[in-house]
């Protein structure tokens, strides 16, 4: 089908995009690890983790455009070695807060390879039938990337340091990049191009704005919070303002009025919301609660990630006999049941029952998740293609986010509200100690075994009620969300998908 060149350029996209996607969740299974390691607190462990989404759903944008004005080979080289570098300071940051300014320069890296991996794709396989194929294993190696993270990240904690999970990046940097240099041809620049950088860091400002206001005033009332929170909000505003009246948007809103780009872009983000909660939350609970490893905690979700990894392969077929609506709203349905579903089970004794519904999860939610992106691609006019991939891209890393951050402090809300160490701790420690499981086996060692062991059990029956609760919360939210898509959502014509 391809010419060699082809397939080699193809190789050197899936190679890079590969590690990017990876990144994403690797550390989902390293949280103990690092809490234990740097002593991150609740707050660091979340900022760790979602600083690299958050920020790419805000720098991709104007990325795309850069690679328009300086061509997605020298976007893709200057990605990749930034990527590179980010990788080995990750790898060996001394604290959490060194760890949180590496991830968010892997994610400035990483924003530059999406869009120039895409934009290398485009423009080398003509053939509509050759770039169908090389972008369905583009987005194979996304999902796959994505799905495995954890097990990746849970193979390598078993057997080095926790840095290597970010090391692992550098040796596969450096080949692409010699493969870059020697391989891809050069583009015609469009020196023209504007680059709409202050409306990304508005909304970037905006996004990080709510995310920390939203993390410490859950916590800790303070005025300071809300007034953070507020500033984020009107940010967000100026942003759209911004967008409305620009000549050269990052993407254009008016494209939101279209049904379709509409609620894929709500389906998208929430898809992603669950996916991402769900695995950072079972990766603790198995380690944490039943002492897995975190090589076993990774094997235990498996059947999830393998459920994500070939999710694909059926939803197109879906998509295009039933249309994409229904697929939509069954999706979520059948999502919501897996997670109450998953709610109740015990994982240490009933594994089948858990694997099940796994493997019903991750399928439901990324034929959920593809459904959405048909409807923002086809919602969308051709000549406005690049604006809704942009949408849908923007989701992707904003429901990644969001998914840490929602989880993450729903998770800690509940752990708090069903622990009382009163009687081991003092009252300046019972606030960090009490926020979250990981807070509370940071404190063990200065406790006698006796009171470590009533600890330890406690903490454990707090965090299982804590998972169930926020299972339940977010089932009742898909739920609801298929619900609505079902009675306001009217398709006028019938939406295939083509991969």
């Amino acid at each position: 089908m391809f010419s060699y060149p082809k397939w080699l350029i193809l190789a050197i996209v899936v190679g890079l995009y590969l590690p990017v996607a990876i990144d994403a969740t690797v550390l989902h299974i390293a949280v103990p690890t690092l809490s234990q390691e740097l002593k991150a607190s609740t707050s660091q462990l979340l900022w760790i983790i979602d600083i690299y989404p958050l920020l790419m759903a805000g720098l991709i944008l104007v990325m795309g455009a850069l690679g328009d004005k300086v061509g997605y080979r020298k976007l893709m080289l200057m990605g990749s070695i930034i990527f590179g570098i980010a990788s080995v300071l990750a790898a060996f940051s001394p604290t959490a807060n060194f760890l949180i300014f590496a991830r968010a320069i892997l994610a400035l890296g990483a924003s530059m390879i999406m869009p120039a991996t895409l934009a290398c794709l485009r423009h080398t396989f003509m053939d509509e039938k050759e770039r169908n194929f090389a972008l369905g294993l583009w987005v194979m190696a996304g999902g796959a990337g994505a799905a495995f993270g954890p097990l990746v990240g849970g193979l390598l904690l078993e057997y080095f340091y926790w840095g290597s999970v970010f090391l692992i990046n550098v040796p596969i940097v450096i080949l692409v990049s010699i493969c870059i240099l020697k391989y891809l041809p050069k583009q015609n620049f469009i020196h023209e191009k504007k680059l709409n950088i202050l409306d990304a860091l508005i909304l970037i400002a905006a996004i990080l704005l709510v995310i920390y206001s939203l993390k410490s005033g859950l916590k800790e009332f303070d005025p300071q919070f809300i007034l953070l929170g507020f500033t984020g909000v009107v940010l967000g505003f100026l942003f759209v303002k911004r967008q409305i009246k620009s000549n050269q948007p990052l993407f254009d809103l008016k494209l939101f009025t279209s049904k379709p780009v509409k609620y894929g872009f709500t389906i998208s983000v929430v898809a992603m919301i669950a996916l991402v909660g769900f695995e950072l939350l079972i990766s603790q609970k198995l380690q944490y609660v039943y002492q897995f490893s975190p090589l076993e905690a990774g094997l235990y979700i498996l059947p999830f990630m393998i459920a994500v990894s070939v999710g694909g392969v059926i939803s197109t077929p879906l998509l295009n006999k039933f249309g994409t609506k229904k697929v939509a709203v069954v999706s979520l349905i059948l999502s919501s049941v897996s997670m109450y579903f998953l709610s109740v089970v015990n994982f240490e004794t009933e594994y089948l029952f858990a694997s099940f519904y796994m493997i019903l999860l991750g399928l439901s939610i990324l034929c959920a998740f593809l459904a959405a992106t048909s409807a923002i691609l086809s919602g969308a006019p051709i000549e406005q293609a690049s604006s809704a991939g942009a949408i849908e891209g923007m989701s992707y890393e904003l429901g990644t986010g969001l998914g840490v951050t929602i989880f993450g402090l729903m998770a800690s809300f509940f752990y708090t509200k069903n622990v009382d160490f009163y009687r081991f701790f003092s009252v300046d420690q019972l606030k960090t100690v009490e926020s979250s499981i990981g807070q509370t086996y940071q404190a063990l060692p200065s406790l006698s075994p006796e009171s470590a062991d009533i600890i330890m059990k406690s903490a454990n029956s707090a965090f299982v009620m804590a998972h169930s609760s926020v299972l339940i919360f977010s089932s009742l939210i898909l739920l609801f969300l298929a619900i609505f898509i079902w009675i306001f959502w009217r398709e006028t014509s019938p939406k295939t998908l083509s991969i």
